[in-house]
């Protein structure tokens, strides 16, 4: 028996994959990791899964001009005929439509490995042959990416770079966390991870003393064995929250009056609204109460609390992602900007502590390994959550961050990493939507709820069957990726792909720069370790590294402040704001006219939240979360995923009042429902968790009968709308439904099964 060991890394964390006569049989956690991730055990299955996409295929239907791409067969045909309609087909395009015609589709999840980052690939792709519609933004932050700029001068702070738990650790003595933090979502990052410690530095702010309050519908959001104190909220008033305390800590005297003067913009401006000088309601506590469900005391006393001692404000990313999601991140900012800590040791702001690993760990400042991507010769994007409304209505117009757009008219998609049907909203509507291209060409490993809604399927290589080099900025750790097996079936890797694709249309040269992958994952390596040696950090050799299978970059010399430098000198560090200070109230934004986002922050009432009138139809708020058991919908078909389903669907945790009151009981499966359409899940019941709120992870892979999915995914019952016309971000949590037990017959899925397959 042949027993081999490779390194590789995924985005769950690093590890040793162990094959045996060619079969990957374990992946072994990373030694430095304390606490690796469950979801290592899923990949030699999901390697290996029947699911797999062994040959080139194009949908049958298409062949005869059919757009139904749903429940099709396809026929196998080899890479030569696979690849030349392709070639055709984007030539076709571009003749007729230019690159307005092509929209250029990926979500980058697909691999760690950062040669074969599939977004970076099809981009580089795309553009060099032309351009293409591209997608800006993204689902995770989206809201915050074009907010932030005009509020602190960038986006760096909502994407790891906040104050580390060294500096927390030594100097905090209250944490508030809008959205809690679940230790759940420190399992994974893009660019994989070589330590999980969250619960590590949880575990020492406890024994140092360090108070936590978390500030959530749901204790789930609580570490486990955490004393944390629970403020259960209404999902999507946080912001309503934040104004009360920013009010108390004004009415009170509280505020730190000198920082606001040095280091912010647009006081007054704020103060006044939130005094209700301006609309007539004071912003005060007993207002707030109504709207949250947090007594007005409540709201007082931890305001208070934030002024007296070294406080550090942190929000999920999670909080965005609702209509009017840009309020409460500027909120909180505006909020700790009164309190006066933001720049000192410990205190001020931070995001994302509970939405993916490495957030706050100490990490000196250096690149990381990535592939160029070039400009895109088009100019032509679309904010990425705005898929639907572009394929429905080409030519019209909308608007986004200050500038009007019109919608072009989209004739192919190229698809490559990432599942929109699994993480976009409004899953119906999407699914009608997809009808209007001409072409759908996808790049995957498995059949997938997109693949099997793709006209031209090309299979690729999952991680293990390529060499590459992985890492995030918020790890210490940069790692090589050996094959550890050789591709199955059929499969090819994007680069390679890509690569034949622009040898056919005259571009190889441009397209490789001269490099196979061996000589990328040198130059990639080579890359980072030049920008790590310009600030002062020594990586070894590629050779050295890859023959170690990874590469530490050393820790910082002292914690981490954020904006520190900002602080002691607010002249000589400007931030790249207008005004080169914190915005409270913004000239720029509120010059676009918007009233979906004023020039401050302020409490919109969203049109699906429990105080609407829509709550009398569809009286529970449904919150959608990250899966304990898979990345996304990465991994769901792994049995790791199908152990945590509930009577075979998803799960849906409810109140066990508002369970009684529809006769729903534990392991029953329930209907979920609201105009949009409905979707099936098993009951779990929660006796910590809000009245009127359910909550379900994204990810399962859609199987939809109808308006209806069989199997639980519920991104079919959230509302496709942006945030706000100034960043068009994602709103999928500000959805309102109706639940009860189904009494329908026994309903199975067939979400993981792959499409009928014909010789070609």
């Amino acid at each position: 028996m042949s027993r081999l060991r490779s390194p590789s890394l995924a985005h769950w964390g690093a590890f040793t994959a162990v094959t045996e006569n060619g079969r990957l049989v374990a992946c072994e956690p990373f030694g430095p990791d304390p606490e690796p991730s469950a979801m290592l055990a899923s990949i030699p299955e999901m390697v290996h899964s029947p699911l797999r996409i062994r040959r080139p295929a194009v949908r049958k239907g298409w062949l005869d001009g059919n757009r139904e791409r749903e429940n099709d067969e396809y026929i196998e045909v080899s890479w030569e005929r696979a690849l030349a309609l392709v070639a055709d087909e984007l030539a076709r395009v571009r003749a007729a439509h230019g690159p307005a015609g092509i929209f250029g589709g990926s979500y980058g999840w697909s691999s760690a490995g950062r040669v074969h980052h599939a977004r970076s690939l099809i981009r580089r792709f795309l553009f060099q042959g032309g351009g293409c519609v591209d997608q800006i933004g993204n689902y995770s932050w989206g809201a915050a990416q074009f907010l932030l700029p005009h509020v602190i001068g960038g986006t760096s702070p909502v994407s790891g770079d906040v104050t580390d738990w060294d500096s927390v650790l030594g100097n905090t003595r209250l944490i508030v966390a809008f959205g809690g933090i679940p230790v759940k979502n420190s399992q994974v990052t893009s660019g994989g991870a070589g330590l999980h410690n969250l619960s590590g530095w949880l575990q020492e702010a406890q024994a140092r003393g360090i108070r936590l309050v978390a500030i959530t519908p749901t204790r789930a959001d609580i570490p486990e064995g955490s004393n944390a104190d629970w403020i259960a909220i209404r999902p999507n008033t946080d912001t309503a929250l934040m104004l009360a305390m920013a009010h108390t800590l004004i009415a009170e005297g509280r505020h730190d009056a000198a920082f606001v003067a040095t280091h912010c913009t647009g006081f007054e401006r704020w103060a006044a609204y939130l005094r209700g000088e301006t609309d007539g309601q004071a912003k005060n506590a007993a207002w707030a109460a109504a709207i949250t469900g947090v007594p007005a005391d409540t709201i007082r006393a931890l305001a208070r609390d934030l002024a007296t001692q070294r406080s550090l404000l942190t929000a999920a990313w999670s909080l965005q992602r609702a209509q009017y999601g840009e309020q409460p991140y500027w909120a909180m900012i505006a909020l700790a900007a009164l309190v006066g800590q933001i720049g000192l040791p410990g205190g001020g702001f931070a995001f994302g502590h509970a939405s993916l690993n490495g957030v706050g760990q100490p990490r000196r400042l250096v690149p990381g390994p990535e592939v160029p991507v070039p400009r895109n010769p088009a100019q032509l994007a679309i904010p990425v959550a705005r898929i639907t409304d572009m394929l429905l209505a080409p030519g019209a117009e909308y608007e986004f961050n200050g500038e009007h757009h019109a919608y072009p008219d989209i004739k192919l998609i190229y698809w490559a990493g990432g599942n929109p049907f699994h993480h976009h909203q409004d899953q119906n509507r999407l699914r009608s939507a997809w009808r209007t291209p001409e072409t759908v060409i996808v790049h995957e490993s498995w059949w997938t709820p997109l693949a099997r809604r793709a006209d031209i399927v090309l299979p690729v290589t999952t991680p293990l069957e390529r060499a590459d080099v992985g890492g995030s900025s918020r790890d210490p750790y940069v790692f090589a990726m050996h094959p550890a097996i050789a591709p199955q079936g059929e499969a090819r890797n994007d680069f390679d792909i890509f690569a034949e694709l622009a040898r056919r249309a005259g571009f190889y040269e441009a397209y490789t720069a001269g490099r196979d992958i061996d000589g990328w994952c040198r130059h990639v390596y080579e890359g980072m370790r030049g920008g790590c040696a310009e600030r002062g950090v020594t990586l070894p050799p590629f050779d050295e590294f890859w023959a170690r299978g990874y590469a530490e970059v050393p820790p910082p010399e002292r914690p981490y402040v954020l904006y520190e430098n900002f602080r002691q000198d607010p002249a000589a560090h400007r931030l790249r704001t207008p005004s080169g200070r914190i915005e409270l109230y913004s000239e720029v934004v509120a010059g676009f006219g918007y009233d979906d986002c004023p020039g401050h922050p302020a409490w919109l009432a969203p049109t699906e939240w429990l105080g609407a009138p829509a709550a009398r139809d569809w009286p529970l708020h449904l919150l959608t979360n990250q899966p304990r058991t898979r990345l996304h919908s990465q991994l769901d078909p792994a049995s790791l995923s199908r152990a945590g389903k509930v009577a075979g669907h998803e799960p849906v945790a409810l109140n066990p009042d508002d369970a009684a009151e529809r006769g729903i009981r534990a392991g029953d499966v329930v209907r979920l429902y609201n105009a949009r359409g409905a979707c099936l899940a098993g009951a779990v019941l929660d006796p910590g968790l809000l009245r009127g709120v359910v909550i379900m992870a994204t990810g399962a892979w859609s199987d939809p009968d109808g308006d209806l999915d069989r199997h639980g995914n519920p991104n079919t019952l959230t509302a496709d709308v942006g945030t706000s016309r100034l960043t068009q971000g994602p709103s999928a949590q500000t959805a309102l439904v109706q639940a009860e037990r189904y009494a329908g017959p026994a309903v199975g899925h067939r979400a993981w099964e792959a499409p009928v397959l014909r010789p070609a």
